[in-house]
């Protein structure tokens, strides 16, 4: 199917294939094999789809490159980039087969760079640690698109929204990250009590998504003391920008998570309504 085919005879695109876009702050790797309030939500975003997407495309926090790349292996690897966790995290599997014709036709939709087709690289654990529970079975395609870390934030709030006629074909398109990312502050213990600075900020970004203030998490930098301490680096916070790139001006924001975990990893998760 081509993305011509979903258009009706007005040439407008037919939305009853519509997905909603999704952000999913991914946490601790562990939760790829935990049984907790945050992994049985994520069974429940799943479920409470409207439809089963055709194919999910996952821009992850984990897939940092030098330039813009996107997965078209046929069957991606289970790659477990992490280390010092227990064997049984490393024996998970998660085999989805991969999207290699949709991840080329993603590259023709990108216009405004060069996206360079890779078939090396896999679903790393900003995938699959989220996707094990909302899809267990593994039955549906799944690819990446990579994050040009070496450009600033508007470039890819601009580069997701070419993106949106992959939504009108049923793909399902998920941000995953954490807007709160300071691994120099994780407190590793059971119930540790959240930094005021990563509440602060996270309240402030539920703010400005509830606002539609965009622009300002763009750019986050304005933001404050508050902001400097929750994105140290912005791996993990670029894939929201993703999905605020893709969110459509009529569109609402709902979240399906909410919590800090480890004192300083916000598992803030939203989609559009």
């Amino acid at each position: 199917m081509q993305l011509s085919d979903l258009r009706n005879i007005t040439g407008e695109f037919n939305n009853s294939a519509r997905m909603p876009v999704m952000f999913i702050g991914h946490g601790n790797p562990m939760n790829g094999i935990m049984d907790n309030p945050f992994t049985r939500a994520l069974s429940s975003m799943g479920r409470d789809l409207p439809q089963k997407p055709s194919a999910i495309l996952v821009i992850s926090a984990h897939w940092l490159t030098k330039g813009t790349h996107v997965l078209v292996a046929p069957q991606p690897e289970t790659i477990h980039d992490f280390g010092g966790f227990p064997e049984a995290l490393y024996a998970v599997q998660y085999p989805a087969p991969g999207a290699p014709e949709l991840a080329r036709e993603t590259k023709q939709l990108i216009t405004s760079t060069n996206v360079i087709e890779d078939d090396h690289w896999g679903l790393d654990h900003g995938s699959w640690t989220v996707l094990k529970h909302m899809y267990p079975m593994a039955d549906i395609p799944v690819f990446q698109l990579s994050i040009d870390y070496h450009q600033p934030p508007e470039y890819h709030f601009k580069l997701a929204a070419e993106l949106k006629a992959l939504r009108d074909k049923g793909v399902l398109i998920m941000g995953s990250g954490n807007i709160v990312h300071n691994l120099r502050q994780v407190v590793f213990t059971d119930n540790a009590k959240p930094f005021d600075w990563a509440i602060a900020f996270d309240e402030t970004v539920k703010q400005k998504l509830e606002q539609g203030a965009f622009t300002d998490l763009v750019n986050y930098h304005t933001l404050g003391r508050e902001a400097q301490l929750s994105i140290p680096t912005n791996d993990h916070y670029l894939p929201m920008i993703y999905t605020l790139g893709l969110v459509n001006k009529s569109e609402e924001i709902k979240f399906t998570y909410e919590e800090i975990q480890n004192g300083s990893i916000s598992m803030r998760c939203f989609k559009t309504a």
